[in-house]
């Protein structure tokens, strides 16, 4: 059930190293404008990445945002990396950034390893309920993903309604292939009325973890076919950790405050923010 990755290998290498080395160095309270500059000239230039940074640091200076970068190069980027990144720039949110850098890491190592349409699937759901990213904008951002075909993002319409409702054991047992066997088992005439989306393996995962927490169905898929591994944060509320968003902030705050003051003093060349040549190079797939 693999899939051919919308970029070559490559490309998601690289991805995988800068979105490492940007969250190694958020960690130590770089500034990510200066950390995306910095880490421009390490980039594999065989890749298009070098030209989507240089598109998302002038993102960066012009509104304050990493995700709009993301958005705006939806044939480089998915709708999952922006979405991720969006919610931890979220002023509501303590979803920290470093830990968002991490998940879309990681997923960028599991496509650059051959990412199935379940594994890839099961992470990016996982990472949604269980940093509690939002179900519904979740949902929405995965089945934007290009690497899923039109079973998979009616499959996703299904998911969107039985949230809540439905156990996620369920939902997958019933489109696996381990269903359809047992089925034609006890009616051997049996047609599944959509095709199965998951396994025979996945099915068996599945059906052992009916009516438990959905975590241990991820932490069994993970343990028995190599399914990626979700980061995770925990809140903390010391002192240090406090000050350290607080920090944050106000560089956030720094930055737009410098570019209201170049726009008031009308020195701001809008023309530096124009799409580099990335965006003329990608054509719809």
């Amino acid at each position: 059930m693999s899939t051919t990755p919308i970029l070559d290998r490559e490309e998601y290498v690289e991805q995988a190293y800068l979105f490492r080395v940007v969250r190694e160095r958020l960690a130590e309270n770089q500034p990510a404008q200066e950390v995306l500059q910095r880490v421009h000239e390490e980039l594999l230039t065989s890749t298009r990445l070098p030209y989507a940074v240089q598109f998302l640091v002038s993102e960066l200076k012009h509104t304050g945002r990493l995700a709009s970068g993301f958005a705006k190069l939806p044939h480089y980027f998915t709708a999952f990396q922006a979405f991720v990144v969006g919610q931890a720039e979220s002023e509501k949110s303590r979803f920290p950034m470093p830990t968002a850098f991490l998940m879309i890491e990681r997923e960028a190592q599991y496509r650059a390893a051959g990412a199935t349409r379940p594994g890839l699937f099961v992470f990016q759901f996982e990472c949604v309920a269980r940093n509690r990213l939002g179900y519904l904008d979740g949902l929405e951002a995965i089945t934007a993903d290009p690497m899923y075909d039109a079973d998979w993002r009616a499959y996703f319409d299904v998911i969107r309604k039985g949230v809540g409702e439905v156990d996620l054991s369920d939902l997958v047992y019933l489109r696996s292939e381990l269903f359809v066997i047992e089925e034609k088992r006890k009616h051997p005439n049996y047609e599944p009325p959509v095709p199965p989306l998951f396994g025979e393996k996945e099915g068996k995962i599945a059906k052992a973890s009916r009516t438990r927490d959905p975590l241990y169905l991820f932490a069994a898929l993970q343990r028995q076919l190599g399914y990626p591994e979700v980061p995770r944060f925990k809140v903390k509320d010391d002192a240090t950790t406090k000050i350290d968003m607080i920090m944050n902030k106000l560089r956030d705050l720094e930055q737009r405050i410098k570019l209201a003051e170049g726009e008031l003093r009308g020195s701001v060349d809008l023309s530096q923010f124009g799409k580099p040549d990335i965006l003329k190079d990608m054509k719809d797939e």
